[in-house]
């Protein structure tokens, strides 16, 4: 399903954007070296339920998933990548740490991701991956705009990550947002600009960049849902969930 939003109704997907934004921004603040995972956990489901919103994580049950996720933000660290069940882990010094939420307020869904370093050490590795992702997404961004095609996004982000050097997967990318989570069109991460769905205004997209150092290949975690990489090599995800309008793109999850 490809779901257009009403002007009327936009307003209400903004309001979900600034509150994942938030929760995110209030996570990063709050993750230091000896912050257990289930701690952040907990902190996003006390954000999530004081603002009246839900989670769209913790029922979420897709063919890829072991079960019901049953928490509340995904937290991915080092060689994890995607869909990190949070557990109790206690974060170290140089710890790369991507954390993705979605939530859901009044009705309207918005997605966001973030990757960043814990403590004092920056390996230059790390540093330059979150870069790669940060500068494909705001590609793709860029591309977006009325009467553009997903395949220009795709082509935006994909030729930023292969230019730094990076291997591409395509079993997972960016998707339609809305009403619920996961919606049509899909988006790559690479692809051939002129193709696919043209863009209309009110078309929600969550945009999601992400990478592993040296491979393209998942390994699924023991837990049925932390998606890894293959080699054991870090990894980065950047995501926003963007709106389109009559003259381009408005990112909703951009913290204020």
């Amino acid at each position: 399903m490809i779901e257009i939003l009403t002007p009327t109704e936009l307003p209400r997907a903004k309001a979900a954007g600034a509150l994942v934004a938030s929760i995110l921004q209030t996570m990063k603040s709050r993750s230091a070296v000896g912050t257990n995972l289930l701690d952040i956990d907990r902190w996003a489901a006390e954000m999530i339920l004081d603002a009246g919103a839900q989670s769209c994580y913790v029922d979420y049950e897709p063919s890829f998933g072991r079960g019901p996720f049953g928490h509340y933000i995904c937290t991915s660290v080092n060689d994890a990548v995607l869909h990190g069940l949070p557990h109790d882990y206690t974060l170290a010094d140089g710890d790369l740490v991507s954390l993705d939420l979605a939530v859901s307020k009044d009705g309207l869904a918005a997605d966001s991701a973030i990757s960043f370093i814990v403590g004092d050490t920056r390996p230059p590795e790390s540093v330059a991956m979150i870069d790669a992702t940060e500068r494909a997404l705001t590609a793709g961004i860029a591309a977006a705009g009325p009467g553009a095609r997903i395949g220009d996004i795709s082509h935006a982000i994909g030729t930023v990550l292969s230019e730094a050097g990076y291997p591409i997967n395509t079993e997972f990318g960016g998707h339609g947002i809305g009403s619920t989570m996961h919606q049509d069109p899909h988006v790559s991460n690479t692809g051939r600009p002129g193709r696919g769905y043209r863009l209309r205004p009110g078309l929600l997209l969550a945009l999601e960049p992400w990478i592993m150092a040296d491979t393209a290949e998942l390994v699924t975690d023991e837990d049925g849902w932390t998606l890894r990489s293959a080699t054991g090599c870090h990894t980065a995800h950047s995501e926003h969930t963007i709106a389109i309008t009559d003259s381009g793109a408005e990112i909703l999850t951009l913290p204020r």
